[in-house]
């Protein structure tokens, strides 16, 4: 949607050539007074959001308007029933008065070169080259941060369970743990390092923009999220507890058992440890 303060015509003219509105819609171009008219009961009444939401769905252009009409518009789509979910607004500026929409809305995009300081306080996001493309660009690199932070917690969430689940039966039945501490320690320094660098460091493509944004209420750990973190603990759980039981019968060594309470370094956990570290080095890697 386009707000302006220039006349209907050239509010028109503009919001064609940007793709705003075509010659054969049926969307509403309407000036700041008609606008007033609709969204009121009486002329200086105050503002109903029932008339309101039967309004803005259809409004493209909003032409002679003053600061405030854009800030009722805002402040109106924000607080629309039309649909089960709110809606997420986005407001760009580069005047003083723009800053009431611009702090309004969830998202305030101002001008970087143009925009006013006060613009610029009130806006979330500067487009520091004035370039409505740079709008674009931070979509994608905004998806593509949430789905890095997504793909760290799953992998983090996958080495913790499985380590602590291993270190935990481990000391319950074999009375020791598989997993020392200073392998925890390199665990914890090397492989989550790497991993934090590797999966946040990913550069978007441009098929993030054909996805369907996330609602505002979704959960950073989402469903399918889950099942990957449950089936690979599952996985590995599985094979570092066929090692812990079995892998001294089927790989002919020493379990690593106890003698005289010491506990010495073994080929049997040394083993576990290997597996557990190639098999979170191969679930980062897909």
């Amino acid at each position: 949607r386009m707000v302006t303060g220039d006349n209907v015509n050239t509010a028109r003219s503009i919001a064609l050539k940007c793709g705003i509105i075509s010659p054969n819609d049926s969307f509403l171009v309407l000036e700041g007074k008609e606008f007033n008219r609709r969204i009121r009961s009486k002329p200086d009444g105050e503002v109903e959001q029932a008339l309101l939401d039967k309004v803005w769905p259809h409004l493209r252009v909003l032409a002679r308007s003053s600061p405030q009409d854009k800030y009722v518009l805002v402040k109106g789509i924000i607080a629309s029933k039309n649909n089960p979910t709110r809606e997420v607004v986005a407001v760009t500026g580069d005047g003083t008065n723009d800053g009431p929409a611009l702090k309004k809305a969830d998202v305030g995009f101002a001008m970087g070169i143009q925009g006013t300081d006060v613009a610029k306080e009130a806006s979330d996001i500067i487009l520091v080259d004035d370039n409505f493309n740079s709008i674009v660009k931070a979509v994608m690199w905004g998806r593509n941060v949430y789905d890095s932070i997504s793909k760290f917690l799953q992998f983090q969430l996958t080495v913790n369970v499985v380590a602590v689940f291993c270190a935990f039966i481990g000391a319950c039945i074999v009375k020791e743990s598989p997993l020392r501490a200073v392998q925890m320690l390199w665990v914890n320094l090397i492989m989550d390092t790497l991993a934090s660098l590797a999966l946040a460091t990913e550069v978007p493509t441009e098929e993030l923009l054909t996805r369907k944004p996330y609602g505002r209420t979704r959960a950073l750990i989402s469903r399918q999220m889950m099942k990957n973190i449950i089936g690979h603990a599952v996985y590995q759980l599985a094979v570092m507890l066929f090692i812990l039981f079995a892998g001294p019968s089927v790989f002919d060594m020493d379990d690593g058992r106890p003698v005289d309470n010491v506990f010495k370094p073994s080929e049997h956990f040394t083993m576990i440890f290997n597996v557990f570290v190639l098999m979170t080095l191969f679930n980062e890697i897909n």
